[in-house]
């Protein structure tokens, strides 16, 4: 199943099923069900089968734990886990470590970063599935480090892995739209809107309507395929952006803004020479229209609030408004803030060694028995130095990726993956998929086709379905500088 919506010989079809699975999802469970096992067992023979190539892996697992939101919304367990995109993630990049002898060093180093905080509790309150909840997002970011380092991929294997992601979330939009109430029986206030959000967590719907947002606009301004129809894809844009937005939770939204001014940066900031030698998209034609697509979402939804979801996207708050609070960033950050300074403050009490994986919340003076939403404070808090010394790492890598490719708008869109990764920690940790998925692709090593006229417009080379399998030679790559 996977080689054929890696094909994508019908891609209408393809988003009408997704779209429909979530329909399905909000009457039973049993569809999604049947499409995800089916997937894995009529993917599995082309897994097994000796390639030297990884896109296969790489693609099948960043679209199953896709699924991770709407199987949750759908309530499938046990047959497909709550927490999915954990387990799916890890047991894949195991496996791809293992099979293609991948050795990313930084990774390693995060990875043992990770191992001292197992074996003491200072809170003496941590259970099993409190260290399996916080160590598992950081432990998939360092064995995506480890797995997806300068992999090579074309970049049509790469545009393909980035529709697969998508097509999980279409499901969601679906689910969302039919679960949410009529906008005439909905109460907006400055808060989380938890109805819009098809009755689930806000935060989590608004990040993966956010991260929907920035694919579809690094597709359309590649005018890489997914619909087939540029407005199709625009009305598409439209729909997760609006729908995002609805949620009234800001930080998924943020994260697509801030990796679409990254990639307009690197657009913008490319030199003469560059421009000529890659044909980079033409701003009017490709990039303009996909931002107002964008802008036209947000005016709709502001508009429909009466202007609340401005207020909201300014940190102004009820009490804000009625003049009881004053705007502050602890207002603004919706407590983020004080659960960072309550994760310092125990950082600085133990500073070598931490209070052990799952202990800050029992321990911390400030939201006690809040979980952390900042992943930087609680690795700082569970792990002490070492905490410290895997998000440097992490850090390192970032910095490694602006000498990842000549390419601007590559490198661009490597970076742009990256941030939002990183700034996704900072709002939802790393509970969901979508820090360590973002941070394998950022790691990619894309290479350019040899014979094209333009990233943006019709290519000399024609991709043939058996090189969508097959391994790219790494010394057909530009090599890093």
């Amino acid at each position: 199943m996977i080689k054929y919506l890696i094909l994508n010989k019908y891609p209408v079809i393809w988003i009408l099923i997704h779209i429909g699975l979530g329909l399905s999802a909000t009457v039973s469970p049993i569809p999604l069900i049947v499409w995800f096992y089916l997937v894995i067992i009529t993917s599995a023979l082309l897994l097994l089968r000796k390639s030297n190539s990884p896109f296969v892996l790489i693609s099948l697992i960043l679209y199953l734990v896709s699924f991770e939101l709407l199987s949750r919304m759908a309530k499938t367990s046990p047959f497909i886990p709550y927490e999915l995109g954990k387990y799916l993630f890890a047991a894949g990049m195991l496996f791809g470590i293992l099979r293609y002898k991948t050795f990313g060093k930084l990774g390693w180093i995060m990875l043992i970063c990770i191992v001292p905080s197992l074996f003491f509790d200072l809170s003496g309150q941590v259970q099993t599935s409190d260290i399996i909840f916080n160590l598992m997002g950081p432990i998939n970011v360092a064995l995506a480090a480890i797995f997806f380092y300068r992999q090579p991929i074309s970049t049509t294997q790469f545009s393909n892995t980035l529709r697969l992601m998508i097509y999980p979330i279409l499901g969601v939009l679906s689910y969302t739209f039919i679960k949410s109430p009529d906008f005439k029986d909905v109460e907006f206030v400055l808060g989380a809107n938890v109805d819009l959000s098809g009755g689930f967590g806000s935060n989590q719907v608004s990040t993966l309507f956010g991260l929907a947002a920035l694919l579809i606009f690094i597709l359309m301004i590649n005018n890489w395929k997914f619909s087939g129809y540029r407005l199709a894809d625009a009305i598409i844009l439209f729909a997760v952006s609006f729908q995002g937005l609805l949620t009234f939770s800001r930080g998924g939204m943020i994260g697509a803004v801030l990796g679409i001014i990254i990639i307009l940066l690197f657009l913008r900031f490319a030199t003469w020479r560059e421009k000529r030698k890659f044909q980079l998209p033409k701003i009017g034609k490709f990039v303009i229209p996909t931002i107002v697509v964008a802008i036209l979402a947000y005016v709709a939804v502001d508009q429909l609030t009466n202007g609340l979801l401005s207020l909201r996207y300014s940190g102004e708050t009820i009490g804000t408004i009625e003049g009881s609070k004053e705007k502050t960033l602890y207002t603004v950050t919706t407590g983020r803030l004080d659960i960072f300074f309550g994760d310092v403050e125990l950082w600085f009490d133990h500073f070598l060694f931490g209070v052990g994986a799952g202990a800050s919340r029992f321990l911390r003076s400030t939201l006690e028995e809040t979980i952390a939403h900042v992943e930087l404070s609680r690795l700082l808090a569970e792990h002490g130095l070492f905490g410290l010394t895997y998000f440097l790492t992490l850090c390192i890598l970032g910095i490694n990726l602006f000498k990842s490719h000549p390419n601007p708008l590559i490198k661009g869109i490597l970076i742009a993956l990256y941030i939002l990764a990183v700034y996704t920690s900072f709002h939802a940790a790393m509970r969901t998929f979508v820090t360590p998925a973002l941070v394998g692709l950022s790691l990619l090593l894309i290479k350019m086709p040899k014979q094209s006229i333009s990233l943006s417009g019709k290519s000399t080379v024609k991709s043939r379905p058996k090189a969508l399998f097959q391994s790219v030679k790494t010394e057909e790559i530009t090599p890093l500088n």
